[in-house]
């Protein structure tokens, strides 16, 4: 039985710096403060708790019996204690960082953050791809006891904009050709952030306790705008301990690749948070990676772990014959999440990989997976068992568990389930009910205690492992002159795998390149991954008798 969090609506409370904040024209110092200087902590409830002193020496304290305190300064003094400092933590390109480096990088970065005025509870957003940048801004932010907020980088401007109002950001991180987006706050690009880093001043662990907030991740909301869901410096420990440990058996010997990138969930776990609490290492890189290229970074870092999702793991094994290649041999285990896995697809990459394949479920609310296969127990087509630590439910649409065998929407409740979303109270209301989370994935339960995901309850699509909400691309496509209605769905292609479409009821009988237009006008305006790969034209949309919208039937395109 677990004791979930109290439902809270986060509000990320504003620091109260002692000295004024550098302008965003300001030179960057390195100077560490040599005082002692009470800075207050950002609670998940909103309030400011007690002021505790920042330690000169860097000491953290309140992280006895095991618990994480100031995670970076935990996995700091981790990686010394376990003799890891030798060992190579982040692969990324023909480089490589010790565990050692790593930390002694991420001191540095603390020191060139703190001199751009980043205080204890400050958010710090971070837009920037896979790389060491982002491993070590990550670490420098946790250890100043400020909030990193996770964005990804390929987002619209106006994405990072809200994101960056709604945590109210004092210092954007961006990659290349993003630094003229945050024009109204102060900024930092990655190039000039990793060369400052070497030469600056550590700057010392703020004392924070597992519960303080250490960062912030977006998934999409049903109107299109993204919710914050907040995480604790406690978190990843759980994540590394019921996952990475004890399902998947992760040593200092494994060397990971995952196809997922740092700021989503599912990557955050398996490409950062498993090897630093574990001495092994990752394999980065900043662009999702071609089958090419997986298998060349398999083959040159003797891969021993490769996360993806189904349409990557298609991609894979796409014009190739049948059997194992030889390039896998090292890998052990393969782990799919995101999206179902058809069984045809999971037989054949592991006859490719000569390894078990293993299905998960998890989401940004529960910080990582929540149902899991492990390697003493899988069970193809399911997403396993819940994950240690947790409770799953299926209930039907009155909040009643349902017998087995039975459909219905999964609820889970376990460590590392968010306390709420950020400024969103009614969604926190809706979505979190006496601890539980409501994750509108659809499910039954098989007799064994497996879980069979059957697709989303809500108006969301989960389209290349990430949720795109639909209402968001309607909105795009509506603005064109020539459409009167439409509908954007994930409809399942030849080879099983979610694409989206766009159902368009057009003002009249539509003229050549139409489809090509909307296409280009959703390219324009939205992400990559929210544009829809095909158009179809449609007489009419199906609508209830009060108007709205029949979404299921959209999806299998059945009116």
């Amino acid at each position: 039985m677990t004791t979930p969090r109290p439902t809270a609506t986060p509000q990320l409370a504003a620091p109260q710096p002692t000295t004024p904040r550098p302008t965003a024209t300001a030179q960057p110092t390195t100077t560490a403060r040599a005082t002692t200087v009470p800075q207050p902590r950002a609670a998940l409830d909103g309030s400011v708790s007690v002021s505790v002193p920042v330690s000169v020496s860097g000491s953290v304290s309140g992280s006895g019996s095991g618990a994480p305190g100031n995670l970076a300064a935990y996995l700091d003094d981790l990686a010394e204690r376990r003799g890891w400092g030798g060992r190579v933590a982040f692969h990324q390109g023909h480089q490589g960082w010790t565990h050692g480096e790593v930390h002694a990088l991420a001191a540095q970065a603390a020191g060139v953050l703190a001199g751009h005025g980043v205080r204890p509870g400050d958010r710090v957003l971070l837009a920037l791809p896979d790389g060491i940048a982002w491993v070590t801004a990550f670490l420098g932010i946790a250890r100043l006891g400020a909030v990193a907020v996770l964005v990804n980088p390929e987002l619209p401007a106006a994405e990072h904009a809200f994101m960056a109002e709604d945590t109210g950001a004092v210092l954007c991180l961006t990659g290349p050709g993003l630094e003229d987006r945050f024009a109204e706050r102060a900024r930092l690009g990655a190039d000039q952030f990793l060369a400052l880093a070497p030469t600056a001043v550590p700057a010392p662990a703020h004392p924070v306790d597992a519960d303080a907030p250490l960062y912030v991740q977006y998934t999409s909301g049903t109107t299109g705008r993204p919710k914050g869901v907040v995480h604790t410096h406690g978190d990843p420990k759980a994540y590394h301990d019921l996952i990475g440990r004890r399902l998947l058996g992760i040593t200092e010997d494994d060397v990971t690749l995952s196809v997922s990138k740092l700021y989503f969930a599912y990557g955050f776990g398996n490409a950062f948070v498993f090897p630093l609490f574990s001495g092994s290492s990752a394999v980065l890189v900043d662009r999702r990676p071609t089958p090419a290229a997986v298998d060349e970074l398999v083959a040159r870092h003797r891969v021993t772990l490769l996360y993806s999702v189904p349409s990557a793991f298609a991609a894979l094994v796409a014009d190739r014959g049948s059997g194992h290649a030889a390039c896998f041999a090292s890998v052990r285990a393969a782990v799919s999440a995101g999206e179902g896995m058809p069984d045809e697809l999971g037989q054949r990459v592991g006859e490719l990989l000569g390894a078990p394949v293993l299905e998960q479920i998890g989401s940004t609310e529960a910080g990582h997976a929540f149902c899991a296969n492990s390697l003493g127990h899988n069970r193809p087509g399911t997403v396993g068992r819940p994950v240690p630590g947790f409770e799953v439910e299926v209930r039907d649409r009155a909040g009643r568990p349902v017998s087995d065998g039975e459909e219905g929407e999964l609820w889970v409740r376990g460590p590392t389930v968010t306390a709420g979303y950020l400024n969103r109270p009614e969604e926190t209301e809706r979505t979190l009910v006496g601890g539980w989370l409501a994750t509108h994935d659809r499910a039954r339960r098989e007799p064994d205690g497996a879980y069979r995901h059957l697709g989303r309850t809500d108006d969301m699509e989960m389209v290349g492992g990430i949720t795109v909400s639909p209402l968001e691309v309607e909105a795009v496509l509506r603005a064109h002159p020539a459409v009167r209605e439409v509908a954007v769905a994930a409809v399942t292609d030849g080879r099983g795998f979610s694409r989206l479409r766009a159902f368009v009821v057009p003002v009249s009988s539509p003229a050549d390149g139409l489809s090509d237009d909307l296409v280009a006008l959703a390219r324009d305006r939205l992400a990559a991954f929210k544009v829809p790969r095909s158009v179809s034209f449609v007489p009419s949309l199906p609508r209830t008798s009060t108007g709205k919208l029949r979404r299921h039937l959209v999806r299998q395109g059945a009116w």
